[in-house]
């Protein structure tokens, strides 16, 4: 009995090349020949591969292809009917496959589709108002106050008008500090001076607010008491009459004692402290915030549910009223997390929206974290090979403008920053979305020219 053997068309081409052999003449293949059928290959059906067999299906496809491009109307060629009558008779099994495969049929238009904005009926439940400063008829010195927060819908739709815009802090230092160059050169003439860094801040470069840093206490640092270090906050008070933010070093042990110090010495000025977070005492910062009524920075690290915990702590526990809570659920800059912390912002604006108590506040933004990544003010990459940067004295506030802008279209109420620029293009662009101003669009039909 003869061994069985199978051997593909391919194979036998593949063998008769090897031993150089162009054409066969007079040569005929006995035996059973098997067929693949591909019932769905771009449009060449059953019939066709089972007539003219699976790579002259295959070469059909390419040559359909390409006179489709060309323009000419093959597509009904192939359809299974067409086959079915074209070529008879045919097994019964592949008539019936046949009338199984769906027509194909070609696009004359896009689906028709229309965008409709507006608030998702789900949106119930407004964001907590809280107002920042507190003028001489609210027991403080303040020229005017602030107020953030209220909205009922996601940032900027027009059916939804946002009650507050969106502002801006600019951050103050009480000691000189490390700084990119695009930024220091606006603060070298200030950085000795945390009144005039203020005032220059607010005068010449149109800060809503100012944040006091109060690094110097830093054990690692000056390790300045608390006591000594609020004199800094006094005289950031009489330089400017803003609301005014209040900021420790970060340090867990030493920040407590340092926030409840400044929120004694701010007495009746509402002003943002800055922060307490669930690594540090927390409760201390909170109850300070109640006893010299201003509002609590509640700062959490990238995690809603660690933020709902703070929240819900800082109310049940320490007293802290919901008027005067603000969220900080941290900033991750451009291209290191932005879109981890922008999805985590949108999602607790959305959660808010919907009704969720302990996330129904405004939300703040270390914006400034843009000039911490290396892209933002190194003169050129560390990688040889890299393509050249471009001018980090405009890259460097590029960075902190789009981190801004991007967590603006997340709800973010505050935004903390440092340089002018930045501040300069981020209130333009909020405020033109919201229809506050009309910005100048530069003439665009000669860009080639456009100089920057």
């Amino acid at each position: 009995m003869a061994e069985e053997k199978k051997i593909k068309l391919s194979d036998l081409n593949k063998t008769l090349a090897e031993y150089g052999v162009e054409a066969l003449e007079g040569v005929s293949i006995e035996g059973d020949i098997e067929i693949e059928i591909d019932t769905g290959a771009a449009g060449i059906g059953p019939l066709f591969a089972y007539y003219f067999g699976q790579e002259v299906a295959q070469i059909a496809v390419q040559l359909v292809k390409f006179a489709r491009s060309m323009g000419y109307p093959v597509d009904a060629l192939l359809q299974p009917a067409a086959v079915a009558h074209a070529i008879s008779p045919a097994p019964a099994e592949v008539v019936e496959a046949a009338a199984k495969v769906p027509e194909w049929k070609v696009a004359t238009s896009l689906v028709q589709a229309k965008f409709q904005v507006g608030i998702d009926e789900t949106w119930k439940y407004p964001i907590q108002e809280v107002t920042l400063g507190a003028t001489k008829a609210d027991g403080g010195s303040r020229g005017h106050t602030i107020k953030i927060g209220g909205e009922k819908a996601l940032p900027f739709f027009y059916d939804a008008p946002m009650p507050h815009r969106p502002v801006v802090t600019m951050d103050v230092f009480d000691m000189p500090i490390g700084m990119a160059k695009a930024v220091k050169m606006h603060y070298e003439d200030v950085i000795n001076d945390p009144g005039e860094w203020a005032k220059k801040a607010v005068t010449k470069f149109g800060a809503d607010l100012v944040t006091i840093h109060l690094i110097s206490t830093d054990p690692l640092l000056k390790d300045t008491p608390p006591r000594e270090a609020a004199k800094t906050v006094e005289e950031v008070l009489q330089a400017v009459d803003v609301p005014i933010c209040i900021g420790g070093s970060g340090n867990p042990d030493k920040d407590p004692e340092v926030l409840k110090a400044a929120a004694e010495v701010a007495q009746g000025e509402r002003a943002l402290i800055a922060s307490a977070n669930l690594n540090m005492d927390w409760e201390k910062i909170g109850r300070a915030c109640v006893d010299n009524g201003h509002v609590c920075l509640a700062w959490t690290q990238l995690e809603i549910n660690s933020q709902k915990e703070l929240n819900r702590k800082l109310m049940k526990v320490a007293g802290v009223p919901r008027e005067s809570i603000v969220m900080d659920p941290t900033t991750a800059a451009l291209a290191y997390g932005l879109d981890f912390a922008y999805t985590n912002m949108e999602r607790i604006r959305l959660g808010a929206l919907k009704g969720d108590e302990e996330l129904t506040f405004p939300m703040s933004s270390g914006t400034t974290n843009a000039w911490g990544v290396r892209e933002a003010w190194m003169v050129r990459s560390p990688n040889k090979e890299d393509s050249d940067w471009g001018d980090r004295m405009l890259r460097g506030p590029i960075w902190e403008i789009i981190t801004g802008f991007s967590l603006a279209m997340a709800g973010v109420d505050i935004f903390m920053m440092m340089h002018p620029l930045a501040v300069a293009y981020l209130q333009e662009i909020t405020q033109t979305l919201m229809g506050l101003i009309d910005a100048q669009t530069p003439d665009l039909t000669n860009w080639v020219k456009m100089e920057v």
